[in-house]
């Protein structure tokens, strides 16, 4: 059994906590949070340890399981992994580029497992929709939320966008060509609101909006490929597949069929709901770790995608802040 802390125990770390008490494969040895008031009510609440210091914590720890504000993500993960101790880390990796290369470079001197919580990964809605990518040419996202003041710490890029970011990036297999961007600082000192198109060397293209400051919340990527259509409601854990085929020899008057005249066969569109699971995504990327330190085995998101997105989430801001001048 893996013996695992938490760092953290904001509104997401307590989610964290909660999942990491269903997982047979962790002990919950317990956690650390600044906050004296907090800390005091989740050791109350969850019946667990409360640490007087990170480094007591992860020196005890097999595991450390990081959900602090992302400011702190560097300074927390390069003392844990400097221990040889594995890492699950919260989205983004770090704050900067820089900090990013120096914690890969200490991650793969300390040999441990560094998994990072990009958790759409795991969305029943995504793993359901998943084997039907091929070659997606265009891509549509649209993450938008309600203000809440938690998370603007960072610009919306960094706390919404690099979510589909992640997700592109993953169904993409081409580089980057060039990225275009605008972006509004609203309420806070960052980008509130923000657009980024991404152009990629094989053609494809993604157009990405991320808001804090809208009415109602949305999650919804829509990818079009050859002779298909893939929408994904992440919120709704839905998905919906609409495909052109060939159309068949007998006459169906259910079936809508499209005529492209000039001797080309007919083309049948066809619509299908993949079965979407039932499943806590956060309780799967924490599950899913643990077997990846048992069984060996390469993380599904590793230290890697982690820094590729946000390298790329930084070429959007940056891109921003060039047009804002």
């Amino acid at each position: 059994m893996l013996k695992i802390g938490v760092l953290g125990a904001g509104h997401l770390g307590k989610i964290h906590i909660k999942c990491i008490k269903q997982i047979n494969d962790y002990e919950l040895i317990g956690f650390y949070d600044p906050d004296f008031e907090n800390a005091k009510k989740v050791e109350t609440e969850f019946e667990i340890k409360r640490f007087s210091s990170i480094e007591e914590l992860i020196e005890v720890s097999d595991v450390v399981d990081i959900v602090t504000p992302t400011v702190s993500h560097y300074e927390c993960a390069t003392i844990a992994l400097k221990k040889a101790k594995h890492v699950f880390i919260e989205k983004p990796l770090t704050t900067t580029i820089t900090e990013a290369k120096e914690l890969i470079k200490i991650a793969d001197e300390a040999h441990v497992k560094v998994q990072v919580g990009h958790v759409e990964r795991f969305n029943p809605a995504f793993i359901a929709a998943y084997p039907f990518f091929n070659n997606p040419m265009f891509i549509e996202n649209h993450r938008l939320a309600e203000f809440n003041p938690r998370g603007t710490d960072v610009p919306v890029i960094l706390d919404l966008m690099i979510h589909d970011i992640d997700i592109i990036l993953s169904v993409v297999k081409s580089e980057i060509k060039k990225i275009s961007a605008s972006g509004v600082a609203v309420i806070s000192n960052t980008p509130d609101i923000a657009n980024a198109r991404i152009e990629f060397e094989n053609g494809c293209v993604a157009n990405l909006t991320a808001s804090r400051i809208s009415l109602k919340n949305m999650r919804k990527s829509r990818f079009f490929q050859k002779d298909a259509y893939i929408a994904i409601d992440f919120l709704k854990k839905d998905v919906e597949i609409i495909k052109m085929q060939d159309s068949p020899d007998f006459d169906n008057p259910f079936a809508i069929i499209i005529d492209p005249g000039k001797d080309k066969p007919k083309k049948q569109i066809t619509f299908k709901k993949p079965l979407v699971e039932n499943t806590n995504a956060i309780l799967m990327e924490l599950k899913t770790f643990s077997n990846v330190i048992q069984n060996n085995e390469e993380p599904p998101v590793s230290i890697y995608d982690g820094y590729k997105s946000l390298e790329v989430a930084h070429r959007i801001i940056d891109k921003i802040n060039l047009n804002n001048i």
